[in-house]
């Protein structure tokens, strides 16, 4: 069976465990205070930037923990810019205000996605457990595009804020975004302690895409659904209805290619220097302080396996759409500790095949 190839197209970097919120979802369980003493340096950031570039011209996005604690920040975004790299800041905005809007720019970052998890503060701040942080976060989205940037709001749909789909969706028209990624939430760190309460019914995470998908349709601002491949099923169900052609990109931030793309596309790389699949997916390829980046991208038998359809198990495994969107591997993992599981908040069935 043929494999899933190995275009690198976005990293991750977890430049710092630090931050300044205590987002109820967040990846990690250890948030800090300040940034970590086990952080890459400044030089191993450096050879990770390089390593990335060997492999090829991916998207670096730099993440945290909050990035703009880290005070080398842009000096690595402008190594990485100069190394012919195109890279995005994922920030949960609040430290953002005009002479820290100037240094973004400055230091050649191309876009900037600020997380913004529901349309009033009452809604968001209690998900980010700070109040004022909607209100920070919209001072520093302001303070950017005054500057010109290109902005990215990225929002993760739970219970908590599904009812406010459609007032988020005008949020980010208003402020004039390039970009509404909506992410699916995937239990892992601080998100596990919240599952039970916050994750949304397999039929509602259909409901929701279906949805995403009539945005799209408008054409005001691109729009993609993050964590839920099974997206990628719906738009080519509803193209077949529409009989038209998908005409998705396959370039720059918009490039729409398949569902997950982890360890295939993307991967993640964490503060300490852990390669993953993706960051909702805690198993390690490998670890850029014990050997090449590239090493690890291009050799590593995690990897491999990532890049074969055929270990698909479950549904996932026969579904005539596997190869468009593989089920979430991390949510996979989450609920049965094993990542090529059938993806559990799937309400498809695939057609029986005719042998």
């Amino acid at each position: 069976m043929k494999g899933w190839d190995a275009d690198l197209r976005l990293v991750f970097w977890e430049t710092t465990a630090g931050c300044n919120l205590r987002c109820i979802h967040c990846r990690r369980l250890d948030v800090l205070d300040t940034i970590s003493q086990g952080d890459l340096t400044t030089a191993e950031g450096k050879e990770l930037i390089e390593g990335i570039r060997r492999v090829g011209s991916p998207i670096l996005v730099l993440s945290g923990g909050e990035p703009l604690m880290r005070p080398d920040l842009f000096e690595l975004a402008t190594y990485a810019v100069e190394k012919g790299l195109t890279v995005s800041l994922a920030t949960n905005g609040t430290l953002i205000d005009d002479p820290m809007a100037w240094r973004i720019r400055a230091a050649g970052i191309r876009r900037v996605a600020i997380s913004i998890d529901g349309a009033d503060a009452s809604t968001h701040d209690a998900f980010r457990q700070q109040p004022g942080s909607l209100a920070k976060a919209l001072e520093g989205f302001q303070c950017l595009k005054a500057l010109g940037m290109s902005l990215q709001i990225n929002c993760t749909i739970t219970t908590h804020n599904v009812h406010q789909v459609e007032d988020l969706y005008a949020l980010a028209v208003r402020l004039g975004v390039d970009a509404l990624h909506v992410f699916m939430l995937v239990p892992v760190g601080c998100g596990m302690t919240i599952a039970e309460t916050h994750m949304l019914p397999a039929e509602t995470y259909e409901e929701i895409l279906l949805w995403l998908w009539q945005k799209s349709q408008e054409g005001k601002l691109h729009v993609r659904a993050t964590c839920a491949p099974h997206y990628f099923r719906i738009i080519r169900q509803q193209a077949r209805r529409d009989g038209r052609p998908l005409g998705l990109s396959r370039d720059g931030f918009a490039a729409m290619t398949k569902g997950c793309l982890a360890g295939t596309a993307v991967c993640f790389v964490s503060h300490k220097g852990e390669v993953f699949p993706c960051g909702y997916l805690p198993v390690t390829a490998g670890n850029v302080r014990a050997q090449s980046f590239e090493g690890i991208w291009t050799g590593a038998p995690l990897f491999a396996r990532f890049r074969d359809p055929g270990l698909l198990e479950g549904k996932c495994g026969i579904c005539e759409f596997k190869h468009v969107c593989a089920g979430c591997r991390a949510r996979a993992y989450s609920a049965t500790g094993n990542c090529f599981a059938e993806e559990p908040y799937c309400i498809y069935q695939p057609l029986p095949r005719i042998c």
